[in-house]
């Protein structure tokens, strides 16, 4: 059996990742051991008395910035030969099914998770080998986007889901977005099954689903026919 994917997040609020790793499916990943996530505070990187992470930006400007002994630190205390540091930030690459994909093939992910104005650029050029952005919006801080990224990359990891086909219908595998999905009731408050799903005719549904995620895809993000399918 192969080693389970390891992942580290460094955060400063390592409470907000407690019940996101112990629940559903990255929960029972993790306990069926074939991914391992670990909630890193780093502030325990810290060397003065008050644990002190963040100051003033040079050059002045509002907020503050992470300071780079801590996150440096920490970083060189995890990092392995074949690991993989991750900056989770608003202005990295648009994170994707792809990069999730690839992603779940990595040994160790270090992810970096910011806050305030974000980390020391210093940090950014000497340590992060990638930087992510699960949005064209800002939170808080990084930890909800690091959580984002585990969830996404563990459906990647053999074993994990339940079904391996459901990965291939999920929106965005082939640059579609997914089909419409209906369960009992046959009908409900008026409103029935699509006939060719109680139909029995695979080879029907299967053109009936295809043809759902072609119209649903040109309708809402036509921008994704456009890119190219990763194999």
């Amino acid at each position: 059996m192969s080693s389970p994917l390891r992942i580290d997040i460094l955060t400063l609020f390592p409470a907000m990742l407690s019940g996101f790793i112990s629940e559903s499916m990255v929960g029972r990943a993790i306990a069926n051991n074939l991914i391992e996530v670990r909630s890193r505070n780093l502030r325990d990187w810290c060397t003065d008395k008050w644990q002190i992470t963040d100051d003033r930006p040079f050059g002045g400007g509002a907020g503050m910035v992470m300071k780079p002994e801590p996150l440096f630190a920490a970083i060189e205390d995890l990092e392995e030969e074949n690991s993989t540091v991750i900056y989770m930030t608003p202005d990295g690459e648009p994170f994707s099914t792809d990069i999730a994909r690839d992603l779940a093939s990595e040994e160790h992910l270090i992810l970096v998770s910011g806050h305030y104005e974000g980390i020391d650029q210093r940090v950014r050029d000497a340590k992060i080998h990638r930087e992510i952005s699960i949005g064209d919006y800002v939170l808080t801080n990084g930890t909800l986007p690091a959580a984002v990224l585990v969830d996404a990359v563990a459906r990647w990891v053999p074993g994990v889901l339940g079904e391996e086909k459901s990965l291939t219908q999920d929106s965005f595998y082939g640059r579609l977005l997914g089909f419409p999905q209906y369960t009992r009731p046959v009908e409900f408050r008026g409103m029935p099954v699509p006939p060719v799903l109680l139909s029995g005719n695979h080879s029907e549904i299967e053109k009936w689903r295809a043809a759902q995620r072609l119209e649903k895809t040109i309708k809402r993000r036509p921008d994704l026919l456009n890119k190219p399918v990763q194999s």
